[in-house]
């Protein structure tokens, strides 16, 4: 059975109704039937060899249908080929091809799906691949294009001319869609004057200069493999008669070849279809598309009409620019002669096609199947039509009707089988297969002689639904064979429903036309035939319709003015409805300018854009109803400046509606002050109880000016409004009169009420009392009961008034006691109160818990557990336990100390905690306690153990002592929690480069009695990083780390402290470098005007770099600078105070000497003879013998040094490739401490000093001794500044 949905009159959808359309006969899968099927696969399957094939065929019946195929026609054996499966339980096929070809599986399949009571057959399954496919694999193989091989030529065409762009795409099943698109793959445009045509060409109705182009493609997709293909480019140009001659004249020197003016205009003919008059072949159902394309100039426009008829309004569609005539879903009567008409201004002309419409077979009436009783008789019809007029064919089992075996019961007459007298046995399966030239249906229906008595169908006690007025439908599907008479009955009637208002449908449904509120109800349906019946009770619901009794209304509101819309809903009190809000059939903006309330939507600030249609709906789940209403906007009138401020009070309050528990009040909102009212708050006077005290009673939203109260007995209210906007609150309005609520019996018992004694003797019972609104009456009143739980004693009750305690004395220390504390008054007692269960007061524990065990896991962690006190000598709420612990001394150290004791506390009935934090290595005591409300018990014994060692902390310190050039001194503290005991101390370091990159890692183990330790064979002026931990037997504790430098020299300094500071002025900025040895600290620059009152100025210095360029000074000006070192907490460390002078101003005049090309030529001179000089010196080095400096430079006087000499000038640090073996190198760019006593110009040597040095000598070798100073002396005293080798280039620097 099909359920189908019914909708109200109004389209709405009804809930939980069901009503039955009958199209087949549903046999429930536990009776005995033949096979029906359930799904098959189409008619003509095309397949994708990318893919395997599945070919459907589902079955049901019982017993369960058994599967088998036919292939062309014979029987296909899918157990000889490995490729075919069919899935369990059904006859669908599987087909795996990989690896092999879908041609040997292309072919005509047939299903059959048989039982012990039928046959039934599927239709013919054309199994076949996509042309495309074919194609494809041939491209492959042998290489080919797609498109057909042809070549393409550029066309050349007159403008004004027609024009036609071949496609010719492959054939391709189903066929591909066709489109044109140009290099960029963008679409080319199209127009009455350019479109595509059925076939894919391109038509031109005439060409215009424009159309000329390299790139017309033609693109074939083929959407069942998801492929593209396109034609080779075709290229159009577009000649005027201008270019014409001028490419003629080229060739022809011929200018008078061609007309000077384009192809003339014409009236149009047709370039498709051609002639006066063709035919059309449609199938019904099918789609019918007609062409007609015209050339012609000016462009043609195309009309369509047919001749003997209208063309058919919604379902005729004019496409391409009207060149297509489309109808779907052809029906005969689309048979006729149409016209199509190409007309210009210069005229018109007309074709005639003639479509004929022919059908493949369809349905009149199918086959159904049939259920009967024996005995009984019935009819299969199987009608169809179709043109020409199909042939039927019956066939029983999938055999023709004819060769089946006799059957008295049975007979054929043209489309129909007449079934009589049947007999348990005559069950079958008939197949009626009805085609023509166009097509076939093939249909299965069974006959299924079955003796059964009535079943219902539909799920029992189901709940209908309806809205008042509306058409009620309730559902009995049944199931029996002989079919059952299905009767009605409402309620406890005994008689059947029948008649108005009621209709019993054929499936057993029933209807109720127009439903009434005394239509509710529990109705039942019975099912009845031969052998015997079923019942089934449903109930029905019939509901108020929702209506909107107050709809929103036209509105015609200025520019940021305030609009109401009012929408009241009227509705069923079962239901609660949606209000949803729509402008122009949309959601409301996302605005808080828009203001959903209960009954109202505001709209604040209203703008142009808020016009419009705004629409209330109200929603419930079975119906709905709407109204709508516009609103238009106008420009606002010149007004002065908004002043915004808080509301006025509300006025006229009114109280309506008086009942004993609730009042309605009313009021007049006062002037909102141009800021929208956003809630009311309404408060209360008690004027008896609490006079002149204003309560907060409730609030409603600023929409709204009205307020349903809910009251209390015997209270003398007035009442007050208070409006609020963003701005604030308003002054409270007037009180309303007053209204007294008459007085009652208490509603409500106090709240909170508890039992717990304070001694070991009592019980102390408490509760929160009443508030005078909530004593509903005079002469409040508490009743207390109470009793001991668990024991069969009655009640003891006392009455108080005006406390909210009472002590119950002499009760056993810790007794569960039951307690009520109920309210009442002069007018009667509130509700019995529920019992809540107290204690009487607690008293100290009496016992210890008892095999108290420890066990250490680790060595800071240890569990213990304790066997639990018994409940009666705890005598109260146990709260948990408490452990108390503490340290007694260290294993290795057997001295006590002082002993702090801890205490961990376990909630509840736990036996066992944790003991975390425990120091290793250490003797503990601890006991255990168990306490409730009133305090702490009795400790257990105390148990001694001890944890094991574990890893040390990390030494109290590390210091570095004692630097030198290849050694330093570590010192160190012990740790100060050893936590065992220490078998060494473990030292790691390596060196850190400029960069920050580390060195090898070197490790050494130091034994545990060692307090320092001295490094030695150290690199020099190098920075290490140390790693030092101490280390027990179970392992290394925290490690401390360190760094230090070693120094350059035997001179070291104490601290952070500046070497030379160097400095090279300009006209207005000056360079300063400096020398720095100790640990890493920001630095910063100070200078000033020398003899200036001023402030020292500040410069920072970027990173670690050993230099900067103070900018911005004045030409010509003395300046001292010093350099500052400083760290996050040490005091400042100031270099030496150095005095540069600025160069004074130059005229801009004035040329800049080193740019001059004659003094750039002078100075390479000057290098090349010093070049020269040197390579000179170094060759007579070499050759050995020992000999005086000075008397070389007499013997060879150089007229380019002498000047030198006079002037001072000096070679910067110059030095001698080797020095004595007492001299250590540093690397190059390394700082050189100094103790402040070494001085820069001391330390310069120069060839000054070279040449009048009577001590400078000349090693063995011929290598100069020490440097060219000549005085080891000097040397010794004054150590060695520069770190940089000799270089002619430093010579030259100093020397300029």
């Amino acid at each position: 059975m099909l359920r189908k949905r019914c909708l109200t009159p109004g389209g709405a959808p009804l809930i939980l109704l069901v009503c039955h359309l009958i199209t087949a006969l549903d046999v429930p899968l536990d009776l005995q039937q033949p096979p029906t099927l359930t799904h098959q696969s189409p008619k003509d399957y095309i397949v994708d060899p990318r893919e395997n094939i599945v070919i459907q065929c589902e079955a049901k019946g019982k017993p369960t249908p058994n599967f088998s195929w036919t292939r062309n026609g014979t029987h296909f054996d899918i157990e000889k080929d490995a490729r075919v499966t069919m899935k369990p339980n059904s006859g669908t096929l599987l087909i795996d091809i990989t690896g092999g070809k879908v041609e040997a599986y292309e072919g005509v399949y047939q299903c059959t799906a048989r039982n012990e009571h039928g046959t039934a057959i599927s239709n013919n399954i054309v199994i076949r691949q996509s042309n495309i496919f074919l194609i494809i694999k041939f491209i492959y193989l042998e290489g080919s294009p797609l498109w057909s091989k042809e070549r393409v030529d550029p066309i050349l065409i007159q403008e004004g001319n027609s024009l036609i762009l071949e496609c010719r795409p492959p054939v391709g099943l189903p066929p591909p869609i066709i489109f044109w698109m140009d290099n960029y793959f963008q679409r080319l445009t199209q127009s009455e004057r350019v479109s595509q045509g059925l076939n894919g060409d391109l038509y031109f109705s005439n060409v215009r200069t424009e159309d000329t182009r390299n790139d017309y493609i033609c693109y074939a997709r083929f959407n069942h493999t998801q492929t593209i293909q396109q034609k080779q480019p075709i290229s159009v140009k577009v000649l005027s008669m201008d270019a014409i001659n001028e490419t003629i004249a080229a060739f022809l020197n011929d200018t008078e070849f061609y007309s000077d003016s384009p192809a003339g205009e014409r009236r149009p003919t047709f370039m498709i279809p051609k002639g006066q008059t063709s035919n059309k072949l449609v199938l019904r159902g099918h789609m019918l598309k007609l062409e007609c394309i015209a050339e012609g100039l000016p462009t043609p426009e195309i009309h369509w009409r047919k001749e003997s008829g209208e063309l058919p309004n919604k379902r005729t569609f004019h496409e391409n620019f009207q060149k297509t005539l489309k109808i779907i879903d052809v029906t005969e009567a689309d048979a006729g002669l149409y016209r199509c008409i190409a007309q210009n201004s210069l005229g018109s002309v007309h074709h005639i096609i003639n479509v004929t419409v022919m059908a493949s077979p369809y349905w009149i009436t199918e086959p159904k199947n049939l259920v009967l009783a024996p005995k009984e008789t019935g009819i299969l019809i199987c009608r169809a039509n179709g043109s020409p007029d199909p042939s039927i064919t019956w066939l029983m089992n999938g055999i023709p009707i004819e060769n089946s075996p006799k059957d008295l019961s049975r007979k054929v007459e043209g489309d129909s089988i007449i079934f009589s007298d049947v007999q348990t046995g005559s069950s079958a399966v008939y197949q009626c297969n009805v085609s023509n030239e166009f097509g076939y249906l093939l249909a299965n229906a069974f006959l299924n002689v079955l003796a059964e008595p009535p079943r219902i169908l539909t799920p029992t006690n189901q709940m209908y639904q309806v809205i008042m007025n509306n058409r009620a439908l309730l559902d009995c599907a049944s199931f029996g064979s002989p079919i059952p008479k299905i009767n009605w009955f409402k309620d406890d009637q005994t008689s059947i429903l029948d008649g108005d208002p009621y209709v019993i449908h054929d499936n057993g449904t029933l209807e109720i036309h127009v439903a009434q509120k005394d239509n509710n109800g529990k109705y039942t349906c019975i099912a009845m035939n031969d052998l015997g019946k079923a019942e089934n009770r449903v109930q029905l619901e019939v509901k108020d319709p929702t209506r909107i009794i107050k709809q929103p209304e036209y509105r015609v509101v200025q520019v940021a003015g305030k609009v109401i819309f009012e929408c009241k809903v009227k509705h069923d009190p079962t239901f609660t409805p949606t209000i949803m809000w729509l402008k122009n059939n949309e959601e409301l903006p996302d605005d808080e300018r828009f203001i959903v309330g209960e009954d109202s939507l505001t709209i604040g600030e209203v703008t142009e854009i808020d016009e419009g249609t705004y629409t209330c709906i109200a929603n419930t789940s079975l119906d709905k109803d709407s109204a709508s209403a516009e609103l238009t906007v106008v420009a606002a009138t010149p007004a002065p400046a908004i002043i915004y401020d808080r509301p006025d009070p509300s006025t006229d309050l009114e109280l309506t509606d008086e009942r004993e528990r609730s009042i309605h009040l009313t009021w007049t909102p006062g002037f909102d002050h141009n800021s929208i009212i956003q809630k009311y708050i309404v408060e209360y006077e008690d004027g008896l109880h609490e006079p002149g005290v204003w309560h907060y009673l409730t609030e409603v939203p600023g929409t709204k000016t009205n307020a349903h109260l809910k009251l209390s007995p015997h209270v003398l209210y007035s009442f007050r409004v208070v409006s609020v906007n963003e701005v604030g609150r308003s002054q409270p309005s007037y009180p309303s009169r007053q209204y007294q609520t008459a007085p009652a019996a208490p509603d409500e018992n106090p709240s909170k009420v508890e039992g717990a004694g304070n001694e070991p003797d009592n019980l102390v019972i408490t509760w929160e009392t009443l508030t005078g609104i909530q004593s509903n009456g005079p002469g409040l009143q508490y009743k207390v009961h109470w009793r001991q739980k668990d024991v069969d004693d009655d009640w003891t009750s006392v009455t108080v008034a005006n406390v909210s305690k009472y002590i119950v004395s002499g009760t056993q220390t810790f007794v569960p006691y039951e307690i009520k504390v109920q309210a009442l008054n002069d007018l009667g007692i509130a509700p019995e109160p529920s019992a809540v269960v107290g204690y009487s007061g607690e008293d100290l524990p009496m016992a210890a818990p008892g095999n108290v065990r420890v066990r250490v896991e680790n060595s800071t962690l240890a569990e213990v557990q304790w066997e639990p006190v018994s409940p009666k000598s705890v005598r109260g709420h146990q709260k948990g336990y408490k452990i108390y612990y503490w340290k007694e001394r260290s294993v290795f150290k057997r001295s006590r100390r002082h002993v702090e004791k801890k205490i961990l506390t376990f909630s509840g009935d736990k036996t066992h905690g944790k003991l975390p934090g425990l120091e290793p290595f250490s003797l503990y005591k601890l006991n255990v306690r168990v306490f409730n409300g009133k305090g702490e018990g009795p400790p257990s014994p105390d148990e001694q153990f001890e944890t094991p060692e574990g890893v040390p902390s990390a030494p109290a310190f590390l210091k570095i002592l004692n630097p030198m050039l290849d050694s330093l001194t570590l010192e160190w503290g012990a740790p100060s929690h050893r936590n065992g005991l220490l078998t060494g101390y473990t030292l790691e370091y390596q060196p850190i480069n400029n960069t920050h990159e580390l060195g090898p890692l070197v490790k050494i183990i130091i034994p545990a009695n060692e307090t320092n330790w001295t490094l030695k064979n150290l690199n020099y002026s190098t920075r290490y990083k140390f790693y030092f931990h101490a280390q027990t037997s179970k392992g290394p504790g925290n490690i401390i780390t360190e760094e230090a430098v070693t120094i350059m020299d035997e001179v070291r300094p104490v601290g952070p402290v500046f070497g030379n500071i160097n400095t090279t002025a300009s006209e207005d900025f000056a360079n300063i470098s400096w020398e720095y040895w100790g640990p890493d600290m920001s630095f910063y620059i100070e200078y000033m005007v020398e003899d200036s009152k001023e402030d020292w100025k500040k410069e920072f210095v970027n990173g670690t770099q050993s230099f900067f360029v103070i900018k911005g000074l004045m030409p010509g000006t003395t300046y001292k600078v010093r350099v500052v070192a400083k760290g996050h907490s040490d005091e400042p460390v100031q270099s030496t105070e150095e005095v540069f002078k600025t160069d004074p101003a130059m005229a801009s005049r004035q040329v800049d000497i080193a740019t001059q090309g004659w003094f750039i030529g002078l100075m390479c001179a000057i290098a090349l003879l010093i070049l020269v000089l040197l390579i000179f010196c170094f060759v007579k080095r070499n050759k050995g013998g020992k000999y005086p400096v000075k008397e070389k430079e007499d013997a060879h006087p150089d007229p380019e040094i002498q000047p030198m000499k006079d002037d001072d000038g000096t070679f910067g640090e110059y030095r001698s490739l080797e020095s004595d073996t007492e001299d250590h190198k540093p690397l190059k760019g390394s700082r050189t401490p100094s103790n402040g006593t070494v001085k820069k110009e001391d330390s310069d040597d120069s060839l000054v000093d070279y040449g009048e040095g009577g001590d400078g000598q000349f090693n063995e070798d011929g290598s100069f001794i020490g440097q060219y100073s000549g005085k080891k002396e000097k040397e010794t005293a004054e150590g060695n500044e520069s770190s940089e080798a000799p270089s002619p280039v430093n010579a030259m620097n100093s020397f300029v």
